[in-house]
């Protein structure tokens, strides 16, 4: 570069300089970013410091785009519905499913008529993003060049899959894009997928009475996929404190703590959406449902939805249709269906900030009682003593009479919602005699022992799940414990037992004691004396935790057809079958690892490679092992991984992402980890520091007061310094 060449790019650099102090935008970001102090610790966590309210948000956004501003955006890019903008074709149905239920006009409507407290927080968000992207150029957006603040109300819902995206999306094409239905009509308009990992958390809040400080105590463990929550603190002077897990791009701690209460949310059975059945015909060119005595004409509404080709922008242009129910989403038997689900977006955004500022109980319960929170339970506990168990929080009220787990008729008015049940209508808890409750995302009808919500007291519409071997493992950790303490509750999170295997290994051994002798018993002779001296706990160092997890993987595939869904059981299978599955397994072991008698840790891996939202993973690489298993096997602190294209280890994706337990005094104390590390840049000493920690339950820590923080500050500024 010659010296021309360099006067001119200092002088661009300073006019674009010049160009943002003098904005009056970039003016008042930087008034704002004064008031605030964010204080990276040493694992590179962020606490953030703010005069008000409004000033910490603006602060918090900030350090989230500062690591992993991909994270952020993308967030934003699929509840928005814009994903085939930057990946393609591929995308046009799931960016439809989301444009069905968010649109920009009626977002910006919505953000004008809320609270104007509210919207102080709103613009924060805004201008925290909008600030980071002035002040790092070298970022390149791929889709969201500007973030406005109604944009938070397209994401209000911090669980990883909101009510919208349980639309089965190949139906959604069938329709409206008039191609073969490649779901079969009698399922359910769910998602299906046979290997998914069992998704969810684990909550867990012990009351004083079972615990040796007498106080309470809280397990806040997420499973979702690595890396979808940031954690950090959010202070202000109006009386903001919280602490916890904020997925990528949202205002609020979703999972968290503040000085006097937490909560741990975890994924609900409750029938939150209904489908109706729509009696269709058409009149000319317009198309009418039935309803009661009436013919309504069906509302018709273009959706444009662009996406990325090689030659540049394009769009497809849909025509959909909407009865009062919601949206027409699929067809069955003839009749077109119609959703319906919670569109409180405003309602929504409230509960999840103000339920972070909450200090008892009383006032916890009533942000519940907005009942805008629908794919969740909650578990709380507070420094009062108190722990309390709060069932899926919007939960419509309907005519018994129906079947609400299948779609209903939509002609009849006996089919509407008829307002929404009110916390007391719901499975709830307040410090239960057991002096403990938990959810593993089962039933709430084992979630304190006996002093357990009764099924029969409640109509069917509010649990549609059922029992787990995680929810029995639990109960099995939990009952009677009167001496728990912190780093009780951590070894009880983790503790190695397998509740999966306590039958159907019996059913195995029962099946090769009783097979005459011959080669097939004789094969198996070393595998089945292990196992039957296997006490069903996992290790690192373990071999029957490796035989035993093949197996059990290979007998739910030829028990249940090919899944590993439906509840399918070693106890469904032929003596013959419990054999030759242990077979097969010992032969994938022996053709992977070399010997079917490989340690756990040799093949269930952690390891963290880039920075990407869909991981690589490569044998050659670095890895760490991981004792712990998937929460198949009734395994608490969950692990979900499998072998990869190229890989003959298996590499985990989801799981424990997060976990803190926290227990309330006097001053709060807690503990914490979090998978990998804090940063999504693969060259920050943060991305993978927790990885080793993580695999092996060691929590660190968490630095709650000013006074903690004192030796482990790392580095302390303003946004934009």
């Amino acid at each position: 570069m010659n010296n021309l060449q360099k006067l001119v790019l200092l002088a661009v650099a300073a006019a674009s300089s010049f160009a943002f102090q003098i904005s009056p935008e970039s003016a008042r970001w930087e008034q704002q970013a004064k008031n605030v102090t964010i204080v990276r610790d040493d694992w590179g966590i962020a606490h953030i410091y703010g005069k008000t309210d409004a000033d910490t948000v603006f602060g918090m956004i900030y350090a989230q785009a500062e690591d992993d501003f991909n994270r952020v955006e993308t967030n934003y890019i699929n509840a928005m519905g814009r994903l085939a903008e930057t990946e393609g074709e591929s995308k046009i149905y799931q960016d439809l499913r989301m444009k069905l239920f968010i649109s920009p006009a009626a977002m910006k409507a919505q953000y004008a008529s809320s609270p104007a407290w509210l919207q102080k927080l709103m613009n924060a968000f805004a201008d925290g993003l909008n600030y980071y992207l002035a002040k790092h150029p070298e970022v390149k957006p791929r889709v969201i060049q500007r973030f406005e603040p109604w944009m938070a109300l397209s994401f209000t819902e911090g669980s990883i899959g909101g009510d919208i995206e349980k639309m089965n999306l190949n139906q959604l094409q069938a329709f409206y894009g008039k191609a073969p239905v490649s779901v079969a009509p009698a399922e359910a308009f769910f998602e299906n997928d046979e290997y998914a990992e069992p998704s969810g958390s684990n909550g867990i809040a012990v009351a004083p009475s079972n615990t040796l400080a007498h106080h309470a105590l809280l397990l806040i463990n997420p499973h979702t996929s690595f890396f979808f929550r940031s954690e950090l603190q959010m202070v202000s002077e109006e009386g903001l404190n919280t602490y916890g897990a904020v997925t990528w791009g949202q205002f609020f701690i979703y999972q968290g703590f503040n000085e006097r209460t937490g909560w741990m949310h975890t994924s609900s059975g409750v029938d939150a959406v209904d489908e109706y059945l729509e009696t269709v015909v058409k009149k000319g060119d317009k198309y009418f449902y039935k309803y009661g005595s009436e013919e309504r004409p069906l509302i018709a509404e273009e959706i444009a939805v662009p996406y990325k080709t090689a030659s540049g922008m394009a769009e497809k242009k849909f025509t959909v249709y909407r009865t009062h129910h919601g949206p027409v989403i699929r067809e069955l038997n003839g009749k077109w269906v119609s959703i319906r689900l919670m569109q409180e977006p405003v309602k929504a955004l409230i509960q999840s900030y103000t339920r972070t500022k909450q200090k008892d109980y009383k006032s916890y319960r009533e942000t519940m009682e907005l009942k805008a929170n629908s794919s969740n339970n909650t578990i709380f506990a507070d420094a009062d003593g108190d722990i309390a168990y709060f069932h899926g929080n919007f939960i419509p009220r309907r005519d018994t009479s129906f079947d609400w787990k299948q779609p209903v008729d939509g002609t009849t008015p006996a089919t509407e919602w008829q307002g929404l049940l009110t916390v007391d209508e719901t499975p709830h808890l307040l410090n239960p005699k057991s002096g403990w409750l938990y959810n593993t995302n089962n039933w709430p009808w084992s979630a304190a022992g006996p002093s357990s919500p009764k099924k029969a007291d409640y109509p069917a519409y509010v649990e549609n799940g059922g029992e787990s071997a995680r929810g029995l493992h639990a109960i099995r950790v939990l009952e009677n414990i009167k001496d728990f303490t912190l780093d009780s509750l951590i070894a009880a999170a983790f503790d190695s037992y397998l509740t999966w295997f306590e039958k159907p290994l019996p059913a195995l051994i029962k099946a090769w004691d009783e097979t005459p002798a011959g080669p097939l018993k004789s094969k198996l002779a070393d595998q089945i004396a292990m196992l039957r001296a296997w006490d069903l706990r996992w290790s690192a160092a373990s071999v029957p935790t490796s035989l035993a997890v093949f197996w059990g993987e290979d007998i739910r595939r030829r028990v249940s057809g090919g899944g590993r869904r439906g509840g399918a059981s070693a106890e469904d299978a032929s003596a013959q079958q419990l054999l030759d599955s242990l077979a097969s397994a010992s032969e994938k072991l022996t053709a992977d690892f070399g010997s079917w008698k490989t340690p756990w840790g040799d093949i269930n891996r952690f390891q963290r490679l880039t920075g990407d939202i869909v991981q690589p993973f490569n044998d050659a690489g670095p890895s760490i092992p991981v004792a712990f298993t998937s929460a198949v096997w009734g395994s608490l602190a969950s692990f979900g991984a499998r072998a990869y294209p190229g890989t003959k280890k298996w590499y985990g994706t989801s799981g424990n992402s997060f976990v803190a337990v926290v227990e309330f005094g006097d001053r709060v104390r807690a503990k914490a980890v979090t998978a990998g590390g804090e940063s999504g840049n693969p060259a920050s000493p943060h991305f993978n520091d927790e990885a080793k920690r993580y695999s092996t339950g060691a929590l660190r820590e968490v630095y709650f007061y000013r006074d903690q923080l004192k030796g482990h500050v790392e580095r302390e500024y303003h946004p934009g310094s």
